[in-house]
């Protein structure tokens, strides 16, 4: 059965949709050319009731299609408007289809024929493809459209810079900073003293056999400084638990002697 034919809208009148002109509307002879700019070609107003109904393109109902297309053709005969030979061409191929299609299939041919239709989706894909990528081309940015190109004379402009006044307290918070960085980054080396308990022992009995005794005190130096004092001490404790000394204190509170055993 047969699909209704879908008028095209003209335009819209106070919220009414118009599908036909009024009778007595006068239309001057060039007045409404553009509508043929609306389609490109037959096989734009196929892709548009094809999208405007969103028909699958691979099985367009030919009847349908059909009917719609010729009510447009009719639409742009009663506008006054020049006919295209093309269009008369693909209404012819539409009925053709369609008749093709009505007429019945013999079951006992072993080759198959071709869908009528086949070789019109193929031209409609094409098309869809190559409209589709038209206008994607069509939304870049266009040069003396959305970007216009112009020139400005810089040549007279002299444009100098003044450099930032430096305070002294800055630049010493910057030395400061750059002294912390540099601490942060050195190595704390240990050396080893050369001071041996042995060497200071034996130092210790050559210097008690020179004299009778001498104050606790006198065997210590300060200039060898805390290392040099511990390793003296050591050195009279290992003496006195080997008795080579005797440490004696001839009265409470008074001065400790060490002379040799």
């Amino acid at each position: 059965m047969d699909a209704v034919a879908i008028l095209p809208t003209l335009a819209t009148v106070n919220g009414t949709i118009v599908h036909k002109l009024p009778e007595d509307l006068y239309i001057p002879p060039d007045a409404l050319e553009v509508l043929l700019d609306t389609f490109e070609g037959p096989l734009d107003l196929l892709l548009y009731l094809i999208r405007r109904q969103n028909m699958d393109i691979v099985n367009i109902p030919i009847a349908q299609i059909t009917q719609q297309y010729i009510a447009y053709i009719q639409l742009m005969g009663l506008l006054n408007l020049d006919m295209a030979a093309e269009y008369l061409l693909m209404a012819a191929l539409l009925a053709e289809i369609k008749s093709r299609l009505l007429l019945p299939r013999q079951t006992d041919v072993e080759i198959e024929d071709e869908d009528p239709r086949a070789t019109l989706i193929r031209r409609l894909q094409e098309y869809e493809i190559i409209k589709n990528a038209a206008e994607q081309i069509n939304e870049l940015p266009r040069m003396e459209r959305e970007l216009f190109s112009t020139l400005v004379d810089v040549s007279a402009l002299s444009v100098t810079q003044p450099l930032p006044e430096l305070p002294l307290h800055d630049l010493l918070l910057a030395f400061k900073a750059v002294l912390t960085r540099v601490d942060q980054h050195s190595h704390h080396q240990i050396t080893k003293d050369p001071l041996s308990v042995r060497e200071r022992m034996t130092f210790i009995l050559e210097h008690l056999k020179n004299v009778d005794s001498c104050i606790f005190s006198a065997l210590f130096s300060q200039q060898e400084g805390r290392a040099g004092v511990v390793v003296s001490f050591l050195a009279i404790l290992e003496l006195g638990k080997e008795s080579l000394i005797e440490i004696t204190q001839a009265e409470p509170y008074s001065e400790l002697r060490v002379k040799a055993a």
